[in-house]
């Protein structure tokens, strides 16, 4: 199998397509964010990559609290739409109809009510990375919608249809292929 040699790229796709929520206690804004994960689990870590030129970076640097706000595919319209309108000109809670509610344990980030998962994150360092600076941060508290709760208490992703985006284009998840470890589970044997 022969393969092209290309330039280094950031040609990792797909990434989770989020909306990051802050506020400084005058005005609030949305960001539409790709390049998000996990980065550790105790304590439980995140970060976002963000543009200087961007209206919510100075918000998150002042203020060092955001949230993530998982998408969905009934919420890809205004996903897209905080990704290429700035909060400078225009009030995206408002224009979008998405509802603005109080995250418990940060001070001025709000949650999107619309979203079926919020991770409050308040920044832990800022690093100057080059065309973009990363915002680590621990994740404070996690806000999760009863409507896709499980009868075993768990969170059913399928059923809250997330999206992830890829070279420019939003997706749903497909079909589910395996459950971690199911490669080395034994069977069980049939009587």
């Amino acid at each position: 199998m022969a393969k092209q040699i290309w330039k280094p790229g950031t040609v990792l796709y797909p990434l989770p397509a989020v909306m990051v929520s802050c506020g400084d206690g005058e005005k609030d804004n949305i960001i539409t964010v790709a390049w998000t994960g996990i980065v550790n689990t105790d304590p439980p870590m995140t970060y976002i990559s963000l543009r200087k030129s961007r209206y919510s970076y100075e918000i998150i640097k002042n203020t060092g609290e955001f949230v993530i706000n998982v998408t969905t595919a009934s919420l890809t319209k205004a996903t897209d739409w905080c990704g290429v309108r700035s909060g400078r000109e225009h009030d995206k809670f408002s224009m979008m109809n998405l509802t603005k509610e109080k995250a418990p344990h940060l001070s001025n980030a709000p949650i999107i009510g619309e979203s079926p998962l919020s991770l409050e994150c308040r920044v832990t360092e800022i690093k100057d990375l080059g065309s973009h600076t990363m915002f680590l941060s621990e994740i404070v508290g996690v806000l999760a919608d009863e409507r896709y709760m499980n009868e075993d208490g768990s969170f059913d992703f399928e059923k809250s249809e997330p999206i992830c985006y890829s070279h420019g284009e939003y997706f749903t998840l497909g079909k589910k292929l395996g459950k971690f470890g199911y490669s080395v589970r034994k069977k069980k044997r049939r009587k």
